[in-house]
């Protein structure tokens, strides 16, 4: 275990290694090969100490105990700072109290949790108690009733069966307690078969007000089961986490699933600083996530990926839970559906915080003076211009140009271009073509100017087409010129404005890897911090961007397929050919219909449906490698 400590002694930094000699030496190197985080560190740190432990249990051990005890400011933390709230039933006390709380558990305490909100459980237990009418008041409250000899307004309104003026002895009450903690322990199928016999046989007997009452306490058990759905048959206790991810920021999502039923959900985003795969993250979250509350820790644990030391990791929560913790990846079941479904909560928390992130007008304008800044502009870049270029190993290559204004984007200024007459996939090359398709426009358009004042005679772009009263397309030159790529992109942009004599555009690149922003005539790129608004911005503009150059080459391809493959079917002209294309939208589901449906397409007889089924049938799908995404996709 070793420790960074700044000039001040206080400790930024804590880790582990088997090897401390090879360890170092991944710091000490020249600066500008270091992430910009490791770096920061580095320069900061004026000293390094370190412990011998036995084993890698103890040194995850010691590394729990360092950074509760010093918090350092370049350990990452994955998991927010609130405790979980629990429910529980103070079986110490001669009269058993059910409660809400957070913090330390106390010896004599029954638990249960955690769950989410604490407002949720209050519900919860505001329905049980009408079933089972325990004491749930506070010590000064119960002893005032005792001392008056008058129970308090839930012992009236049957909520409390009011054992401090003794309408219960400690005994009964006791049983109802064990019978509360029961229930919500998930042994629910006998209560409410047994408040069903009690039901019938009271109606049977003609005591109908009694009925009413058992029906109205089955209605309020119904209610609180339906807010614990059983998710796992067999009963399991476990903790579902997932991860959403990008470069710059990771969404975790958890569902506590105590006794087979969620009992709890918690999720948040946090800063993504450093360069780990998603295993590391699940390792880093666990650590965090049952270092301060080992009482929380369950008997398995459901993650999306292993952490790289696994039987490590299980070890350590085993010690701390005191007995044997699973940390596994579900392969198929239902547990494995419930881990996609946290996983698809956690994707969109992720989309939520991104939506709220781009929309708020104070950090748009910290995004756009961080990059005049960075990027040495002469002033903030209010109009982002960003090409990108897709195709499927060199065929139906297509770019695409898509338009951030005050940070936001503007899709109605979205443009695509066709690359032809280009064999291969030199991304360079199309880069180039495209912003000279785009910037000669841009010349064309201002080339027609209007008086802009009456007065001195100036002129200026026409921005309005005269005859629409529409904007011009092209008419508005970007404050930004951003290129999907790195170098080699930016050089083959930069040379295509010098060839029409523009030079007052800039232009950066955004490389997706190592998200490094490159310059023009730069060795080496610019490194914006991970936590920066301005890098967010960039990384939200390439994405659009790439989606945009996505979707349309897939419908070029699809629509391409459909061409070629239906060219040998006789009486099958290009006009039918597109109706057939625009009525099923795509090459897979005019191959998933059938020879009715496709005859029901105007203009598509029988004879022709079956000659078109025949071909599709004839030519079934296959996989091909997208150059641009790496995805493996159906043609």
């Amino acid at each position: 275990m070793y420790r960074f400590r700044d000039p001040k002694n206080r400790v930024i930094y804590v880790g582990k290694a088997v090897n401390l000699r090879a360890r170092l030496s991944n710091y000490f190197q020249p600066i500008g090969s270091l992430h910009p985080r490791t770096a920061t560190m580095v320069t900061t740190a004026a000293s390094v100490e370190w412990t011998v432990v036995n084993t890698e249990v103890e040194a995850l051990q010691l590394e729990f105990s360092w950074i509760k005890e010093f918090d350092p400011r370049f350990n990452v933390k994955y998991r927010d700072d609130k405790s979980y709230p629990w429910l529980a039933v103070t079986l110490s006390d001669e009269f058993p109290r059910v409660m809400v709380g957070r913090g330390a558990k106390r010896k004599g305490t029954r638990y249960f949790g955690p769950y989410s909100h604490a407002w949720a459980i209050r519900e919860t237990v505001d329905v049980l108690l009408r079933v089972f009418p325990m004491r749930s008041c506070s010590n000064g409250v119960f002893k005032r009733s005792q001392q008056v000899g008058r129970p308090c307004l839930l012992g009236y309104i049957d909520k409390c069966s009011a054992p401090c003026v003794g309408n219960i002895s400690a005994e009964d009450h006791r049983r109802i307690v064990e019978d509360f903690c029961d229930f919500i322990g998930g042994q629910t199928a006998g209560f409410v078969r047994r408040i069903e016999k009690e039901m019938f046989a009271a109606s049977e007997a003609l005591e109908f007000e009694r009925a009413a009452r058992l029906r109205d306490d089955l209605g309020a058990l119904q209610r609180a089961l339906e807010k614990q759905a059983v998710v796992l048959g067999d009963g399991a206790d476990a903790d579902v986490i997932a991860l959403a991810e990008d470069p710059l920021e990771v969404a975790v999502q958890v569902f506590h699933v105590r006794g087979g039923r969620i009992r709890g959900q918690r999720g948040w985003v946090a800063d993504r600083v450093d360069e780990g795969e998603t295993d590391k993250l699940v390792e880093d979250f666990l650590l965090q996530l049952y270092a301060d509350d080992p009482d929380s820790i369950p008997r398995e644990v459901l993650v999306p990926a292993l952490p790289p030391e696994a039987a490590v990791v299980e070890d350590l929560l085993s010690d701390l839970r005191g007995s044997r913790v699973q940390v596994r990846v579900p392969q198929r079941g239902d547990k494995r559906t419930l881990l996609e479904t946290v996983a698809r909560n956690a994707g969109q928390t992720l989309a939520l915080h991104k939506t709220r992130r781009a929309s708020d007008l104070t950090t748009r304008n910290q995004a756009l003076d961080e990059l005049r800044e960075a990027l040495e502009l002469p002033e903030a870049p209010l109009r982002i211009e960003c090409y990108d270029i897709s195709h499927l190993q060199g065929s139906e290559i297509v770019a695409s140009m898509v338009v951030f204004e005050d940070g936001l984007a503007r899709k109605s200024e979205y443009r695509r271009f066709v690359i032809r007459g280009q064999q291969g996939s030199d991304d360079v090359r199309a880069m180039h073509e495209v912003i000279t398709r785009r910037f000669r426009r841009l010349l064309d358009e201002q080339s027609t100017s209007v008086p802009s004042t009456e007065v001195d005679g100036a002129h200026g772009p026409m921005l309005v087409d005269p005859e629409t009263g529409r904007p011009r397309k092209f008419a508005y030159a970007p404050g930004l010129v951003v290129v999907d790529g790195g170098a080699p992109q930016v050089a083959a942009a930069v040379r295509a404005l010098d060839e029409l004599g523009i030079d007052d555009v800039p232009v950066c690149g955004l490389a997706k890897r190592l998200e490094e922003v490159w310059l023009p005539g730069q060795a080496d790129p610019v490194i914006l911090p991970r936590s920066s608004e301005g890098l967010y911005l960039l990384q939200r503009v390439r994405d659009e961007a790439h989606r945009f150059a996505i979707t349309h080459h897939r419908s070029r391809r699809s629509k391409s397929m459909v061409e070629s493959m239906l060219d040998d079917v006789a009486g099958l002209g290009e006009v039918r050919r597109k109706t057939l294309l625009k009525h099923f939208g795509s090459l897979r589901k005019l191959r998933a219909a059938t020879v009715e449906e496709i005859g029901a397409v105007p203009g598509i007889g029988p004879t022709t449906a079956a000659a078109i089924k025949t071909a599709v049938e004839k030519n079934g799908p296959g996989l091909a490698v997208n150059t641009a995404t790496g995805e493996v996709e159906e043609t």
